[in-house]
């Protein structure tokens, strides 16, 4: 928890100095995530089956298949991230230009970032792998450390490359990019480090046998969530091209309004991923009762904990938000944006539980059909109709964004209760 707060941190750092180099800045980033979640998906589907698959096979004492399963797991990553990074690089323009359509104002910007974020989409290849695999044998503060030392990292070396503290230039976004590509190196170096300093007997090498039934179990698992990534990084990038459509100044609005909720739901990273590993090693350890009341008890801590932060962040949001602009209009935008979304972000907590749920138990058909009807149906559909037929504007934009994280969030409840998702993915041993 204290290393996601550290995160947090580093998002909040990261727009802070942005801002201080223009009003505008901060918005780059947010333009260029849901492209750098697009070419991830391939990864993150893989490390979804794969975090499964390997949880369970600790859970099973089956050590020999959860390193072959490994091996086989950072072959395949290490050729995705490297063909990932290299189609982001070159088709990026198109993509900017025609689907996420930024304001003119920071299209430049946009594209300079991007150019060199190309670097840190490769680069976390190896930090998705080694993480999941760690993860997977139940060590989460490892994966957690190095993270928190990447964007300390990046804490420190923003102002120097933002705003050009002697002896460097100043650099603006392209600062940002260099610092959030240096620290990556570093972390990929200090977790390969780790790695292998503390599991010595952890046989995780590259290799050529990728067998078929490797490639069905990731097809069965991870097939629901790459269509679910592809959807909802596609979702954003309509998402951000409808936002965009109404001028930069809701553009930056809407990125310091989510910059600030990060301090809401800073919890809800922080503890998902524990919530996968349990649900997966006691299914594969047979302890298939366990499992529900683990999801209803992280659905409840979750939910108030976000409860608490949306709390605090609506009583401080107009000093929140001040910290990353003066502009009157940008600040009055992102006040309506988070008076109208605050309150929802316990929902949301609750979807991304049972997206983890999902994760650990290799049940993911149901979470992404809920995340695909609340990005598609309800924030791009919904919102489409609102912000132009409606004539709503951008308040139209906000108000489905509430709507779609309490039908996802009451929807997930009910699956959580009642789904059949405690049944094992993993041939049993026959004995």
């Amino acid at each position: 928890m204290i290393v996601q707060l550290v995160n947090v941190s580093y998002n909040i750092a990261d727009a802070f100095w942005l801002s201080k180099y223009s009003d505008v800045s901060m918005a780059v980033p947010r333009q260029v995530l849901p492209l750098i979640m697009f070419f991830n998906t391939f990864l993150f589907a893989l490390s979804t089956a794969n975090m499964a698959l390997l949880s369970q096979y600790v859970g099973a004492r089956r050590y020999d298949e959860a390193s072959s399963t490994a091996s086989k797991f950072l072959t395949v990553a290490v050729l995705l991230s490297f063909g990932s990074g290299l189609t982001f690089l070159t088709l990026r323009y198109y993509v900017f230009k025609y689907v996420v359509i930024p304001p003119t104002e920071i299209f430049d910007d946009v594209m300079n970032y991007s150019g060199i974020i190309t670097l840190d989409l490769i680069l976390s290849g190896f930090v998705i792998t080694y993480s999941t695999i760690l993860q997977s044998v139940g060590d989460i503060k490892t994966p957690a450390i190095v993270n928190g030392i990447s964007a300390l990292i990046n804490i420190v070396l923003d102002p120097l490359l933002i705003l050009g503290i002697s002896p460097f230039p100043r650099m603006g976004v392209v600062g940002a990019a260099i610092a959030t590509v240096f620290a990556r190196l570093i972390g990929v170096f200090v977790l390969i480090t780790l790695t292998k300093r503390e599991f010595p007997d952890l046989r995780v090498t590259l290799t050529k046998d990728v067998n078929s039934e490797w490639v069905i179990n990731n097809l069965v698992v991870g097939g629901p969530i790459l269509i679910l990534n592809l959807s909802n990084s596609l979702a954003f990038m309509l998402q951000n091209a409808l936002v965009n459509s109404f001028g930069v100044i809701v553009a930056a609005a809407f990125a310091i309004g989510f910059i600030v909720m990060e301090v809401a739901d800073a919890t809800i990273w922080g503890l998902t991923m524990p919530t996968a590993i349990m649900i997966g090693q006691n299914l594969g350890a047979g302890n298939s009762s366990r499992c529900r009341l683990i999801a209803y008890k992280a659905s409840l801590t979750l939910t108030t904990l976000t409860t608490i932060g949306s709390i605090i962040v609506y009583i401080l949001r107009k000093p929140l938000i001040t910290i990353f602009t003066s502009d009157t209009l940008i600040i009055n935008e992102a006040l309506t944006f988070l008076e109208t979304f605050i309150f929802t972000l316990p929902f949301f907590a609750i979807f991304f539980i049972g997206m983890s749920v999902g994760r650990g138990s290799g049940h993911t058909l149901t979470p992404t059909l809920i995340g695909i009807i609340r990005l598609w149906v309800i924030r791009i559909g919904l919102g489409y109709i609102l912000a132009y037929h409606i004539d709503l504007k951008s308040y139209g934009i906000w108000l489905t964004m509430a709507l779609s994280n309490i039908v996802s969030g009451t929807a997930t409840l009910a699956w959580i209760k009642y789904g059949n998702w405690t049944k094992p993915i993993i041939k049993q041993n026959k004995h």
